[in-house]
């Protein structure tokens, strides 16, 4: 009988379909782990001062009113000094993220420019994003406090302003170009080492044209008061630049347009219009004025000129008040410094040869050429230098103080007046009086007599007229007149005392003719009335030989 068969166990390995469910499901929550997490873009950190109106959860950043991300986090900063926001941002808006990117809050605002983010009262603020085009990208951003004037990219020009401390000139405020906005202040910054404001202006196209490179910039205040030696000035800017102020730029008169200015360019911030057109007088010839008369009245800034003509400008009064004068001098004067600035003749600013104008001031000075103090307004006192050539100047002899070349001076126009008083007065002082009181005072006592007798005349002429007589008179001449007129009636051509008179001539010049012959007769015989009249023979012509 042969063996019983076997059978060989042998364990079979196989899945059971119940695992397929899970591991459905973990395909499925890995896929959506994978879509959620490639579909968050990166996470940034925002930096601000004051985390007003930001809520974690709540608040959008926005871009051209568009969401591409959301505050997810707020807290302060380890050192409390700034609030730190983490922001998630979505895939779209990673290319936005480089160094030039803004971020800025936007809520409600009311500035110069009016009244902006009213939007946000209901729906509360968010924080708007402005793209950069640089091509690094960055992951902390500092949070502007105002909006930017112009995005980066944005066409235009933008140059930088240096100034002296104490221009209110902060980011926002209008550039403008003959009381027009051309642009605005894009930032104000102190250095502290250079003790200077530096500000970057954005002036938007097409007005970049304007800026050149003789364009001055100056500050507009608003209203801008003056009241010196050149008259009274009153200067009105716009509405938004007498609220907050502003900066306005030109090209000074008679100066020439110049090259475009380029982007970045360096410009000085002047505090007015005047100092800004003085500012291109780079050129210069500085002297010193020995004064003996009152400088009181006098300022740095005023005008140097030459018979009306300004040719410089006063820097300080005094200047170098103690340092030892020359020995030339009989008086303490007060030393005043002066710029002759040459340019002020040449339109075109080139340069000027400053030793040939020293040269030619010298040949002017052994001319003549001599400064005074003239009053400029005499309703303030101001005054100012006046150049001119006057024929009896003492000879100069040319001299140096503190090492700037001495201007020579002459007594002022209230000086002059001074002198001449004085002399008036030295004059008076030695005339002789007494002769002159005893010769007036014999005048006096001959125009006494004069008057007693004219007096005298006076007292008779009133006897006369007081006379009856006198008083008579009109009434006689009344009197004869009327007879000459009766007997000049009598022998008018229509009265019997013409006719008559007329009568009397005819026969008068009858008779008159009558007695003609007789006349003659007795021209000729005186003897012819007692013997006859003696008859000559006709008187016969000689026979001719």
């Amino acid at each position: 009988m042969s063996d019983p068969v076997r059978a060989e166990r042998r364990p079979q390995r196989s899945l059971s379909p119940i695992w397929i469910v899970p591991l459905v499901a973990l395909l499925i929550g890995a896929w959506m782990i994978y879509d959620n997490l490639s579909k968050l873009g990166p996470t940034i950190t925002l930096i601000m001062d004051n985390a007003e109106g930001i809520e974690a959860g709540k608040t959008l950043i926005k871009t051209r009113n568009v969401e591409v991300g959301r505050v997810e986090k707020v807290r302060l900063s380890d050192d409390l000094e700034h609030a730190e926001i983490t922001a998630r941002m979505s895939p779209q808006a990673e290319d936005m993220l480089n160094e030039d990117t803004r971020f800025w809050v936007v809520k409600p605002r009311i500035g110069r420019e009016g009244v902006s983010g009213l939007g946000t009262v209901l729906s509360g603020a968010y924080i708007q994003l402005l793209p950069g085009s640089s091509e690094e990208t960055k992951e902390i951003f500092d949070v502007l406090e105002q909006p930017p004037v112009a995005p980066p990219d944005a066409e235009g020009l933008r140059i930088n302003l240096i100034s002296q401390v104490g221009n209110a000139i902060s980011t926002g405020d209008p550039v403008t170009y003959q009381g027009y906005t051309v642009g605005r202040v894009e930032d104000s910054h102190f250095d502290p080492e250079k003790r200077e404001m530096r500000h970057r202006l954005y002036i938007q196209s097409p007005y970049e044209v304007l800026v050149t490179s003789t364009t001055r910039f100056w500050t507009a205040s608003g209203v801008d008061v003056r009241l010196d030696s050149e008259g009274f000035k009153v200067n009105v800017a716009s509405l938004e630049s007498l609220i907050g102020g502003g900066i306005t730029f030109g090209v000074p008169d008679n100066a020439s347009i110049g090259r475009q200015a380029k982007e970045g360019a360096n410009y000085v911030l002047f505090n007015d219009e005047d100092s800004a057109k003085e500012g291109r007088y780079g050129q210069y010839l500085e002297y010193v004025m020995l004064v003996d008369d009152t400088v009181r009245g006098l300022s740095p800034g005023a005008p140097v000129e030459y018979r009306g003509v300004r040719i410089g400008t006063v820097v300080s009064v005094p200047w170098n008040f103690t340092a030892p004068q020359p020995d030339s001098l009989s008086r303490f004067a007060i030393p005043v410094l002066i710029r002759i600035e040459p340019q002020r003749f040449d339109d075109t600013e080139q340069d000027v040869n400053t030793e040939q104008w020293q040269q030619r001031l010298d040949r002017m000075f052994d001319h003549g050429l001599r400064a005074s103090l003239k009053a400029g307004n005499l309703l303030t006192g101001a005054l100012f230098v006046d150049l001119n050539f006057y024929k009896d100047a003492v000879p100069f002899q040319r001299m140096t103080f503190v090492k700037k070349q001495v201007f020579p001076t002459t007594s002022g126009g209230f000086a002059q007046i001074e002198q001449k008083v004085s002399n008036l007065l030295d004059k008076l002082n030695n005339l002789q009086i007494e002769p002159v009181l005893d010769t007036l005072n014999q005048t006096l006592a001959s125009t006494q007599k004069t008057m007693d007798k004219v007096n005298g005349i006076a007292t008779s002429v009133d006897a006369l007229l007081a006379d009856p007589a006198t008083s008579q008179l009109p009434e006689n001449v009344n009197t004869t007149m009327r007879q000459l007129r009766d007997t000049l009636q009598g022998f008018a051509p229509d009265s019997q005392g013409y006719h008559e008179l007329t009568q009397t001539l005819s026969r008068l010049e009858k008779l008159m003719r009558d007695l003609q012959p007789v006349v003659r007769t007795l021209n000729d015989q005186p003897n012819a009335l007692i013997f006859d009249k003696t008859l000559t023979e006709d008187p016969q012509p000689r026979a001719s030989k």
